[in-house]
């Protein structure tokens, strides 16, 4: 940990995103089209990219034509898929940058194509309800598609980290959309990061692994065991004394029962320590889990230190590891009831990121 960090700061591991990334290609034994969308999930998309291209990656996908332009800036020169569906008049910018767009219903498809754009790949919905054709209606594209034929074709799993028979239905569904085209693109992707941990090789072209790159998955079926990469760190600016009674924080929550021992972290909602925390959540100080002390500010954040020896300058990790105690970004979803997703996005925010390159 870098102990030189004046305020907040986030912690990025490359090197473990890097195995990730391997151990994830390995399982699935096609090529990767990592998700780097969300300025990749928070982590900071650049210093990501460069680290994926050591894995020789597809392609990246991205959920905007602004994200997509944005590697093309910072010299990416590999595929970009933009999944979000465009509007007809994000078709010239992403023309342009040689971005490729995902395409689901005739109007657009045929737009893509009268604008010159080439390639792109058609979405179908399987059961996610929320882009694509739906999977009972591509033979209604049948004669579109043979005068456009789409380079790939893809479907999104809703809840792969679940055995209730979802992933077989879609993964299903997907195949009896195949069969209604006039011919197989040639490309095939549908796994996203809990498919891909669940199931290997896989039976498609490319796998799009997302959250299970910055060390986020695990869920029920997983057959692999992934590395953290990102950790939330602050450091402790103040220390007070609180009397039987007294109140921490904003609408007076917290209350102590007994003299208590308060410390306030530099870190807040701004900095990614979530709201819903308030009162609930943990820190790590000096390797102790310590308890948050009424609600998340949004520049800092009181914790319980009582019996715990500590001084202004320690660090107080929100998510990370401290000697053997760890709060995973797993524990502070559930704690907070929250999606990982969101806790791992959160950390876009304020706080600086630092890089290092971790052994494994």
């Amino acid at each position: 940990m870098r102990h030189d960090q004046r305020r907040a700061w986030v912690e990025v591991d490359l090197g473990a995103l890097q195995r990730n990334a391997s151990l994830l290609a390995q399982r699935a034994r096609v090529p990767l089209l990592p998700m780097v969308k969300a300025d990749a999930y928070g982590l900071g998309v650049e210093a990501v990219i460069w680290a994926l291209e050591q894995e020789e990656p597809w392609g990246y996908g991205v959920a905007s034509v602004a994200e997509g332009t944005q590697l093309r800036s910072l010299g990416v020169t590999r595929r970009i898929l933009v999944f979000t569906p465009l509007l007809t008049e994000d078709f010239d910018e992403c023309r342009i940058n040689d971005l490729t767009p995902t395409l689901g219903d005739a109007m657009r498809i045929s737009a893509w194509h009268a604008s010159g754009g080439e390639p792109w790949h058609l979405g179908v919905d399987t059961g996610m309800n929320r882009s694509g054709i739906p999977w009972d209606r591509v033979s209604e594209l049948k004669s579109l598609l043979t005068a456009t034929p789409p380079e790939g074709m893809f479907t999104h799993f809703h809840s792969a980290e679940l055995n209730d028979g979802s992933l077989q239905l879609q993964q299903q569904r997907f195949r009896d959309a195949l069969a209604e085209l006039p011919a197989r693109p040639q490309l095939l992707h549908a796994e996203n990061s809990p498919a891909i941990e669940r199931q290997s090789p896989s039976p498609w072209d490319l796998a799009r692994p997302g959250v299970a790159l910055y060390g986020v998955g695990g869920g029920a079926g997983s057959r692999v065991t992934l590395e953290p990469v990102a950790s939330l760190h602050s450091r402790i600016v103040e220390i007070r004394e609180v009397p039987d009674g007294e109140t921490v924080s904003y609408d007076a929550t917290w209350k102590a029962t007994g003299w208590r021992r308060i410390a306030t972290a530099a870190a807040g909602y701004a900095d990614g320590v979530r709201r819903n925390l308030s009162n609930r959540g943990f820190a790590l100080v000096n390797g102790t889990r310590v308890p948050i002390a009424g609600v998340v500010t949004m520049d800092m954040t009181m914790l319980d230190v009582t019996g715990v020896d500590c001084s202004v300058g320690d660090v107080a990790t929100f998510i990370g590891r401290q000697g053997d105690a760890e709060l995973s970004i797993g524990d502070v979803a559930a704690t907070g009831d929250l999606s990982p997703y969101e806790v791992l996005v959160g950390l876009s925010l304020r706080a600086t990121r630092v890089y290092v390159d971790g052994d494994a």
